[in-house]
């Protein structure tokens, strides 16, 4: 039976360290389904679509490198519901540091309470892109900063047209 994981998250913007997971994850399962968070109250810097899009560019020649199948789908409410629509078995989350493993730890804690059959997999960044964060590229971008060692090319061309200098 094929395995399929459910990798969630903003995305705003895609950045190399979220690209780093998302190869890692291709090594755990048959089909990878990312999806892209859209919640009414945030103000993103692009439209769910738009990072959905920017996802399937960068992130398929990483899936189909390893063999996998790469779906990229956007979602509202909770991640257990929309990994469970998906038919995940595996729900995907990217560690940077020890901040982010306690709020990870807990959050697993919760999701594994509401979806009991959906089991966590923490995946450390590796080195190079552990200090990546999408608030301080957009941060960055938007005081027209160089973000181009922190994103995909084609992300840096979309922020320096969404922040002109």
């Amino acid at each position: 039976m094929p395995r399929t994981a459910f990798y969630p998250g903003s995305f705003d913007p895609v950045t190399n360290g979220h690209l780093d997971v998302l190869a890692r994850a291709c090594r755990l399962a048959d089909r990878l389904v990312v999806g892209v968070g859209a919640h009414a109250g945030k103000t993103p810097s692009f439209s769910a679509q738009e990072r959905a899009e920017l996802l399937r560019s960068c992130g398929a020649p990483l899936a189909e490198a390893a063999g996998v199948a790469l779906e990229v789908i956007t979602f509202e409410g909770l991640v257990v519901e929309a990994a469970a629509r998906s038919g995940a078995s595996l729900l995907v989350r990217g560690l940077r540091d020890g901040a982010d493993f306690y709020y990870e730890m807990q959050m697993a804690g919760m999701n594994g309470e509401l979806a009991p059959g959906l089991q966590t997999v923490f995946l450390p960044a590796a080195p190079a892109v552990r200090a990546i964060s999408a608030t301080l590229v957009r941060q960055i971008a938007a005081m027209g900063g160089d973000v181009t060692a922190f994103v995909p090319a084609i992300v840096a061309e979309r922020l320096a047209a969404r922040f002109p200098r």
